[in-house]
């Protein structure tokens, strides 16, 4: 058996077999273009590079590299094809592309689950029961409004902005792509998409669908590469909406490059989510949702609950159940349908991962992981919680990404608040409390975009997601996401 079928070696008392979803039924060329115009097409400078799968650090395919010439062809593509095509088209007519995009991904959400796994390393069963599902389903939703603009802003003259230029991350490349490429069609503009380097497959399958439906050549072109790519997509003067989802400097970086432009935009940035568990508390079903919140995603999640705040009376017994919880994690292949906790996507990102480690033993925090042995290859971190956390360290201060916990106490609500609140992000936090009047007004006074309350990561397209201070402006998902897209005659303060 090789490495990346291991798994954590703790004395849990039991064993799982093996149960590795099959790849037989997978496509990766050897090779990948860029698509745009609806063909797929080398890159001007004919340069590449190596996607990898983190787990085993095996190749999977080569990938253009997209210059400022490519970037220029798809822009032009995409406003030919707004222009000429997608903006005189009846909204219904719209709607029909969209809607057999979610069901084309529906039809191969086994293989798109798969490929998400291999290239970018989390739990086949994240990727296969939320990443596709979703991402399906934010292209039903907005297939739903795309006839129906006038209802959700009514008496405002809605009109389309012309081409998005969008840019998204690697730790959930096709919902990601979907948050941004479904409403853009559905108010009528064309998209010109960038997806991370390491984790770009899916987005280029994507590109395959979008073929195989018809959709008119030039209305989504997807242009890949790394940080000089997505530059030259935002400085673009053609370009009339940015939409960014993405580290915290990269997204004032954009903000400086289109100051002085009439260029709408987005941003969806880092978060240090917090997670509340107050005495009242379900104990285990908190200790569950803390696990779900940060580990089961390796922490690859910008709303990942990176913090947690206990009431001090229940402190010892919370934090010593979820380390009896921790030692039943499996970490290892992430195609093993029991595996919990996948690869880290890929090397730069683990080191940052183990400078933080550094960083918390080296500021005083007592840290914590069940003991284990990782696969000899691959990117490997096992679940980690600090504790004695003062609420200076950076580790309680600044975004990891990665299954790092930072545990810290309090004594009154109004503690908990101020240290929830006492960062630059605002993103995403949680409650656990089995009093509802405490829910209410806890949240009221958490300033995150997203709270969850006795539960955490739970998403839905008709919902809006965004946040606060550092962790970005606007929101996606439900019609809040529809605005971003939309220019208005008249401003109703939307």
């Amino acid at each position: 058996m090789s490495d990346a079928h291991n798994t954590l070696k703790f004395d849990t008392g039991w064993q799982y077999a093996p149960a590795p979803e099959s790849t037989d039924h997978v496509r990766i060329d050897k090779k990948y273009g860029l698509f745009i115009n609806g063909k797929f097409t080398a890159p001007s400078q004919g340069k590449y590079f190596t996607t990898s799968n983190p787990a085993t650090q095996e190749r999977l395919s080569r990938i253009a590299i997209a210059g400022k010439s490519d970037v220029n062809r798809a822009v032009k593509a995409a406003r030919k094809a707004y222009e000429n095509v997608w903006s005189k088209m009846p909204a219904r007519e719209r709607a029909k592309y969209i809607f057999r995009i979610a069901r084309g991904l529906q039809e191969r959400a086994r293989e798109f689950s798969v490929i998400e796994t291999m290239d970018g390393g989390k739990p086949i069963r994240e990727s296969r029961d939320v990443d596709i599902p979703l991402a399906a389903a934010h292209f039903f939703y907005y297939a739903g409004w795309a006839d129906k603009l006038e209802y959700a802003f009514p008496g405002a003259g809605v009109k389309s902005l012309g081409v998005a230029g969008q840019i998204v991350p690697w730790n959930f490349p096709l919902l990601m792509a979907a948050w941004k490429i479904a409403p853009a069609l559905a108010c009528g503009n064309t998209v010109v998409l960038k997806p991370a380097e390491t984790t770009s497959l899916t987005a280029l399958k994507l590109a395959e669908l979008i073929q195989d439906i018809g959709l008119p050549p030039g209305v989504v072109n997807i242009v890949t590469g790394a940080g000089a790519t997505g530059a030259a997509l935002v400085d673009h003067p053609d370009v009339n909406k940015i939409a960014f989802t993405g580290s915290t400097a990269v997204g004032r970086s954009i903000m400086h490059s289109i100051a002085g432009t009439e260029k709408k935009y987005t941003l969806e940035l880092g978060g240090k989510a917090a997670n509340i568990i107050f005495a009242d508390a379900p104990v285990d079903q908190a200790v569950e949702g803390v696990v779900n919140a940060i580990f089961f995603n390796q922490g690859h999640v910008c709303c990942a609950g990176s913090r947690l705040l206990v009431q001090e009376s229940v402190a010892d017994e919370l934090i010593h159940k979820l380390k009896e919880r921790m030692h039943t994690l499996i970490l290892g292949n992430p195609l093993d349908k029991n595996t919990d906790i996948g690869a880290i996507n890929s090397r730069a990102q683990l080191d940052k991962i183990n400078s933080y480690l550094k960083i918390g033993k080296n500021e005083g925090g007592n840290m914590f992981q069940a003991p284990c042995t990782l696969p000899s290859k691959g990117y490997w971190c096992p679940p980690t919680i600090f504790t004695d956390m003062a609420q200076s360290n950076r580790l309680v201060q600044e975004e990891i990404f990665g299954p790092v916990l930072a545990i810290q106490t309090f004594r009154t609500a109004a503690e908990a608040v101020t240290k929830a609140n006492n960062t630059p992000y605002g993103l995403s936090g949680g409650v656990w409390t089995d009093k509802g009047s405490k829910i209410f007004k806890v949240t009221s006074a958490l300033k995150a975009g997203v709270v969850w309350a006795n539960t955490f990561n739970k998403f839905d397209p008709t919902s809006p997601f965004g946040g606060y201070k550092e962790s970005g402006i606007g929101r996606e998902g439900g019609a809040h996401g529809l605005s971003a897209y939309l220019a208005m005659e008249v401003n109703h303060g939307r």
